[in-house]
Parts: C-alpha cells; structure tokens; sequence
C-alpha cells in the first residue's frame, strides 16, 4: 500500500481553505443555521420550562440539539467539500494527479473537522450565554460521546460522496435529508424503548442512539456506561472502515466504465 502524503491531503484542505476565503456565501452557512436551529431551540425549551413549572429542560433538549447538528455539520462538511469538485466539475484534475483515495478521503475529513469545529463553538457559545446550557458539570464525560458523533458523521458523509460519485451531481438531493431521516431511529430526544419493535432493531445498529442514551444517563447522575461507549465506538468505527471501502468501490466503478469522464450536470448511468 502507498504511503499517505500528508502534502498532498494539505493540498486538499488548502483547496476548501482557499474556496472559504473567497466566498462569503461559504463562510456564512458555517455557523448561520447551527445558531439558528440553537436560538429557535432554545427559546423553544424555555416555553416549555414555563408550561412544566420551572422542570429545567435545557440539558435534554437543547442539549441534544446542539449534539445532533453536530454529527449533521460534520457529515455536511464531508459531503460540502466533496461537493465543491462536483461543482467545479474538477475530478479529472483531481485524480489525474498521483493523489491517492486514502489521501483525498483524509483531506474531506480534516476538512470536515475544522468546518464543525466552528459550528461546534458557535453553538457552545450561543447556548452557554443565552440559554445558561452548560457541559461543565459533564466534565471529560463529554468528550467520547462527541468522538463517536464525528465518526459516525464522516462515515454518512463519506456514504452521501459515494451515491453522489455513483449516480451524478443531481443525487446530492439524496444527501442533505440523510440526519433528518436518521434521527428518528437515533432517539434523540427519547429513550430507544419509547420506539415500536422494528425501529429499535434499527436504533440498536445506530451509534448515535447509545451516545444519547449514555448522555441521557449522564445527566440523570448515573454515570458514563462504559459498556454503551465501547459499543457505539465500535460501531462507528466500523461504519467508518465500511463507507471507505464503499466509496473505494464507486470510485472504481465509475473509472472503469468511463462514468468519471462523463460526469454532466445531472446524473451519469
């Protein structure tokens, strides 16, 4: 196997740094919608504090809020910067040069990282100072379940770059909904029992639903469940190692049917 090149993963992220820099209407959506969807949410809960007479619901609600738009903003930073070589119809460019998959995978999730890391602060920021939600009495309790959410985001958002890559620029419609219908089965606003038989079945193969079952228990005093971490680790670990191999796969398919090469505005097939 070749050596990854940290050069060349730099060249990628130095790509995204340097499309962020020119482009106000990419630098805005990086924390714009996550403080959105913090303040509606918040002001949201505090009505909700006032009909249930003063039962704080900031740490459940908002809370999970805040962790769910941050798994979307992570797997949205992956597809985003997969997105902008669609865009720019650039992937013959792209892996015409000696850049290897590994490579370019690794530069979409460092990426990624930095792009939810601005959408993470923003919403620490917004939920801390207006809304009093504080991850403080959590301590280093935090910090896994935040791991297992990243991963699992990069795995969906290597998933989304694949159907992308697989059936043409028009299926990024597919992509953005992929949170809003996962979060169903990800309970999270929920215990996973309050879901019928089959939807648990699913819940139970999701990371994310035990990251907010152990956060549940967190809050409620009980401690981390280190058996409930070690699970979801795994699991999105796994998924990760999966979507590599998955969009590994595509990539291969569509360069040996000449697909790559014919990439138009809307679909290949």
């Amino acid at each position: 196997m070749t050596a990854i090149r940290p050069c060349r993963v730099g060249a990628i992220v130095l790509r995204q740094a340097y499309l962020l820099r020119g482009s106000v209407s990419r630098v805005v959506p990086l924390f714009a919608w996550v403080a959105i969807d913090i303040v509606l949410w918040g002001f949201i809960t505090r009505y909700l504090n006032h009909l249930t007479g003063g039962f704080d619901l900031v740490p459940a609600l908002l809370g999970a809020v805040l962790l769910w738009d941050f798994f979307s903003r992570v797997m949205h930073g992956v597809t985003m910067a997969f997105l902008e070589d669609v865009w720019s119809r650039s992937f013959l460019n792209v892996f015409g040069s000696p850049l290897t998959i590994p490579e370019y995978l690794l530069g979409l999730v460092t990426s990624a990282t930095v792009t939810s890391a601005i959408g993470l602060v923003v919403m620490l920021a917004i939920a801390t100072g207006v809304f009093g939600l504080s991850f403080l009495p959590y301590g280093a309790a935090l910090a896994p379940f935040l791991l297992v959410l990243f991963l699992f985001g990069i795995a969906f958002g290597i998933v989304g770059s694949s159907v992308v890559l697989r059936l043409g620029p028009a299926a990024e419609w597919f992509v953005w909904p992929l949170p809003a219908l996962l979060s169903p089965f990800a309970a999270v606003f929920y215990p996973v029992s309050t879901l019928p038989g089959w939807m648990q079945a699913i819940s139970h193969v999701l990371p994310a639903s035990y990251v907010f079952e152990g956060m549940r228990a967190v809050a409620a005093g009980q401690g981390v469940r280190w058996g409930t971490l070690a699970v979801s680790t795994a699991l999105a670990l796994g998924y990760v190692a999966l979507a590599c191999l998955v969009f590994a796969r595509v990539f291969r398919l569509v360069l040996r049917t000449g697909l790559l090469a014919r990439y138009s505005a809307e679909s290949v097939s």
